[in-house]
């Protein structure tokens, strides 16, 4: 998999940038994010406390997609961020491996990757790189889509995928459990990638990650997809329900609607929306909670219904979405963000209290990637 950049945009487009006070924030944070997780080596440290010479993979490609949106709002000063972003992680690709796919760790500068290989997080980077090709020309281009090539293509042949519960995509290596979001995203990954080349193996895939969802891991009772399947024989089902699979799954059906052509999956997208919005939002303090047994909010779980709202919005015009998309990013703002250095919190409760004051470099990349996206609308 090549991952060095040839060409940058940076100096190829001039845009006017948005004066909504989300865009003005989601710039603060990606300045928090420059000053306090950027390291000398393009790569960004997990946290600003414990874990300051560590290196995830999917906290770094959070923040590729999040440079990737205020690119495509216009602002091509973050082209170069998301860029050395890329090219760093290719340390974490396992070179040693005819399939590749990417470790979930690294020391900051490169060295020691290891540590399991994570289907949601391969299949998230894939996603991202997708959104970085949308904003990108030339070879470089090319390169982010050879790459997401390259993530699911050890998705197809690492044995991830196989007969137990029926089918479905491990979590990790380690084949603890098939959860919703693992799944949710590489079905995201297959549209996307068959919408681009069509190829007809990405889009059988895509049926089958679909069938398999609908019929082991939604809840007819909530009209949810539920956590996670584990265990022996035929499994144990556990039903909590997140924020963030859910999210998920509505930007996966509103994908199928578009590029298989299927609308009712857009109906399919709206009602999972209606039940996110009454199960999943706490109607008192107007944000979306982690999941139906904790209460709590966070801004990278929370914040990616945001995204899934605005994403309804953008596929049926109704502002209602937009509505649940700015409160949250609301609260969000007024709770959790530290009004010193512009940077977000990791976890409070409903009420605002009970902060805890880590910050995470994944929480910082989701609020300025949602806020950048609301910018264009609100």
């Amino acid at each position: 998999m090549k991952l060095s950049l040839i060409l940058s945009l940076s100096n190829q487009h001039s845009f006017p940038t948005p004066s909504s006070e989300y865009w003005l924030k989601a710039q603060e944070t990606h300045n928090f994010i420059v000053e306090n997780l950027l390291t000398p080596y393009n790569s960004y440290r997990v946290n600003t406390t414990n874990k300051t010479n560590i290196a995830y993979e999917w906290y770094n490609a959070s923040q590729i997609y999040a440079d990737a949106a205020m690119i495509q709002t216009g602002d091509a000063r973050y082209v170069s961020y998301m860029n050395k972003s890329y090219d760093w992680m290719n340390n974490m690709w396992d070179r040693s491996s005819s399939i590749g796919g990417y470790y979930s760790t690294a020391n900051v500068d490169g060295t020691g990757s290891g540590g399991d290989k994570y289907a949601d997080d391969n299949s998230l980077t894939g996603v991202v790189y997708l959104d970085a090709y949308n904003v990108s020309t030339g070879a470089t281009k090319t390169n982010y889509l050879n790459s997401a090539k390259a993530c699911v293509n050890w998705l197809m042949y690492s044995g991830q995928w196989d007969s137990t519960y029926g089918g479905g995509f491990w979590w990790s290596t380690v084949r603890e459990s098939k959860p919703t979001q693992t799944n949710g995203l590489a079905l995201q990954l297959f549209l996307r990638l068959y919408q681009i080349t069509g190829e007809t193996s990405y889009r059988d895939w895509a049926f089958s990650v679909r069938d398999w969802l609908i019929n082991k891991m939604f809840d007819v009772t909530t009209g949810l997809f539920i956590w996670k399947i584990d265990g022996s024989g035929t499994g144990i089902k556990h039903m909590e329900k997140f924020t963030y699979d859910n999210a998920i799954m509505i930007e996966a059906f509103l994908l199928y609607a578009q590029i298989i052509g299927d609308q009712s999956y857009t109906a399919r997208a709206q009602t999972l929306g209606i039940r996110l919005n009454t199960i999943l939002w706490n109607n008192t303090y107007r944000v979306y909670m982690f999941n139906t047994t904790d209460g709590r909010i966070n801004p990278a779980w929370c914040g990616w219904a945001s995204q899934a709202m605005i994403k309804l919005y953008l596929a049926d015009g109704n502002t209602a979405w937009l509505d649940y998309a700015q409160q949250n990013i609301d609260f969000m703002n007024s709770k959790l963000r530290n009004s010193a250095n512009y940077g977000y919190y990791t976890f409070c409760n409903a009420d605002g209290s009970g902060i805890d004051t880590r910050h995470e470099g994944v929480d910082q990349a989701w609020m300025q990637r949602v806020q950048a996206l609301l910018s264009n609308y609100r």
